[in-house]
């Protein structure tokens, strides 16, 4: 069997080493950090949502956007950087702005979810993994534009045998009567049933562990990935400040550093960070939390309920690589939430986190081989790398392996340039 290196100690890199293990091929996994899940995967929002993926690129956004800029409590921020990157990106994105664009990735991120859920209860169970407080109370998106929730609500009940329901103000209410809290007066609701959430940063502690454990692996190299040393088109060796290591095949699953490991084998990714914010605020006597994980529409925020924790995510700043926590971003979310769920938390003790999604212009993750022999893909999830990372791992290791993909890759791979 291939060794093969796994570049990257978040919840996308670790379920690809563990799918290749136990696969049989010996797994080194690098991770420059000295302990695992702290990027991307160490705060999120939590949620499985294997639905509910419609990308942020869709038709009408273009608009949005611009008053999201001009509300100081809006989703979106945006700081013009002088890198062709950006604008690059920027205009690829504005390119899947289109309705027939993202209904074909919408579909396919349908399917990547549904081997994702899939593909997750079947890790689960053979790695055994303890309590990380998996749930799963189903998703309620709510809609406070009654025309937005008019159109969503059409097209959910036109979907024979679909698990989604669209429910009214006050049925959204008696389902999760923590809603009844705000003053505010929602259009309606889309709930779908069996939609889960759970802390990954446990989960991906608790699986580094089984990793350690299983007899396919190689270990666990404590270090910064620099780039492949090529050989007649191929990758043959990982530089990293430790040293070299060799190996008959890489997968690159670094997150947002990707991008510049993709470089130094000359792939251009088309990667740009999400910055993203969350609030972990502890539950106690006498709060009312909602226990069904919640998605805001309009505003882009999502609660979920994991523990005795109440997570709160929310906004899609674009700056570039900085991962600073802004104290008016933290401020404006706390605002928001106070306003949606007024009794859920203690807001007061709420631990503020910021992170940076990598994501692709059309919402899609870039999975697969590479025009680099021997190096492989698995980058790009942007908000979605929890619930996409256990489908997405299993393509990559069938692949790999020589097999057919569980699920079509159109849309899902590396365009060329």
């Amino acid at each position: 069997m291939k060794h093969i290196v796994v570049i990257g100690g978040g919840v996308v890199g670790l379920t690809t080493a563990w799918t290749l293990a136990e696969r049989g091929h010996p797994v080194t996994l690098v991770e420059k950090e000295p302990t695992l899940a702290q990027g991307a995967s160490r705060a999120n929002g939590g949620q499985l949502s294997y639905r509910y993926v419609s990308p942020l690129a869709d038709e009408g956004v273009p608009l949005k956007a611009m008053r999201w800029l001009l509300d100081p409590d809006g989703p979106l921020r945006f700081k013009p950087e002088f890198r062709w990157h950006q604008w690059a990106w920027m205009l690829q994105f504005l390119r899947a702005c289109r309705g027939p664009v993202n209904r074909r990735t919408t579909a396919r991120l349908l399917e990547l979810g549904a081997l994702s859920q899939a593909s997750f209860a079947e890790l689960n169970r053979k790695a055994g993994l303890g309590d990380f407080a998996l749930r799963a109370p189903g998703k309620l998106v709510v809609y406070r534009k009654p025309e937005e929730f008019a159109r969503v609500a059409e097209r959910a009940r036109a979907q024979a045998g679909s698990p989604e329901r669209a429910l009214s103000h006050d049925e959204c209410v008696a389902l999760e009567p923590a809603l009844g809290d705000s003053p505010a007066q929602l259009a309606g609701g889309i709930f779908t049933a069996g939609e889960a959430v759970a802390d990954c940063y446990q989960f991906c502690l608790q699986l580094g562990e089984r990793l350690r454990a299983h007899g396919q692996f190689r270990g666990l190299v404590q270090a910064q990935a620099q780039g492949f040393v090529l050989r007649q088109g191929q990758a043959v060796a990982l530089k990293t400040s430790a040293g070299e290591i060799a190996a008959d095949g890489f997968v690159l699953a670094a997150g947002l550093h990707s991008r510049g490991l993709g470089k130094s084998a000359g792939l251009d990714l088309p990667i740009y960070p999400l910055k993203g914010y969350s609030l972990t605020a502890p539950i106690a006597a006498g709060h009312r939390p909602p226990e069904v994980s919640v998605t805001d529409f309009e505003r882009k925020v999502l609660y979920a309920r994991i523990g005795e924790q109440l997570r709160v995510a929310a906004m899609v700043d674009l700056v570039g690589d900085d991962a600073r926590i802004d104290a008016g971003r933290v401020a404006s979310l706390q605002r928001t939430v106070r306003a949606t769920f007024p009794k859920a938390a203690d807001y007061d003790r709420a631990e503020a986190w910021a992170g940076l999604r990598p994501a692709t212009p059309s919402g899609a993750p870039v999975l697969g081989a590479s025009p680099v022999g021997n190096l492989w893909l698995n980058v790009g999830h942007g908000a979605l790398g929890f619930t996409f990372s256990f489908g997405s791992a299993r393509i990559v290791a069938d692949l790999i392996a020589g097999r057919s993909s569980a699920i079509a890759l159109d849309g899902l791979q590396l365009q060329p340039a």
